[in-house]
């Protein structure tokens, strides 16, 4: 009868195993961070308020003359004929020039008015009210606290529970979905769509 031989794994051999599978590690680590940490970075970018305003001739060839004629010179866009007012998708709305966040579809509503209109913005210190009597009229304007561009006005015969207005032009925005916020940089309001209404928004789009 032959005798089986048993061959044990050198010593060696079992080292070099674990320093590969060391090594390996080490590596998906290393991608983890190193994919976390560009994108806090590109979200830093993002919501950077100290960065630079571009100058008017920039924001001429950067903005459409319908953008510019509503942020820069206090224009109004036409009513049904714009590109957010019947948009029930769920997202954020930025700032079209500094990208900083203005407004939640969580908080929009069908105002019947052809502009998109909002019960509150993102942040009370995302925005600027000031008092304004131009064409006759005695209204309070809404503008963008860091790019100081006009975005529309605030009314006080909206929905509780505010019971305000803010009537805005689709020009001074950019629409970000949800599924795209961690991508542009904006993961942070992620959590918004989480809660009850998000999740409620969410599924009446699908």
């Amino acid at each position: 009868m032959e005798s089986t031989q048993l061959i044990r794994p050198h010593h060696g051999s079992r080292k070099s195993l674990w320093f590969g599978l060391l090594g390996a590690i080490v590596v998906i680590v290393g991608s983890i961070l190193l994919a976390y940490a560009q994108g806090q970075k590109k979200e830093a970018e993002k919501m950077n308020p100290t960065k630079p305003m571009p100058a008017d001739a920039e924001l001429r060839n950067k903005l459409s003359k319908d953008q510019y004629h509503v942020t820069r010179e206090c224009g109004t866009e036409t009513p049904f004929h714009n590109a957010y007012w019947d948009n029930h998708k769920p997202g954020i709305y930025v700032d079209i020039i500094t990208g900083e966040p203005l407004f939640s579809s969580l908080d929009k509503f069908d105002s019947g008015t052809g502009w998109p209109s909002f019960t509150k913005p993102i942040s009370p210190d995302s925005v600027v009210e000031k008092r304004d009597t131009s064409h006759g009229m005695e209204r309070t304007e809404v503008r963008g606290k860091t790019s100081d561009s006009h975005l529309g006005h605030v009314f006080d015969d909206g929905p509780a529970p505010t019971r305000e207005r803010y009537c805005v032009n689709s020009a001074a925005l950019r629409f970000i979905p949800v599924e795209k916020l961690k991508e542009e940089g904006y993961g942070q309001y992620l959590s918004l769509f989480q809660s009850p209404q998000g999740q409620q928004q969410q599924a009446q789009r699908d």
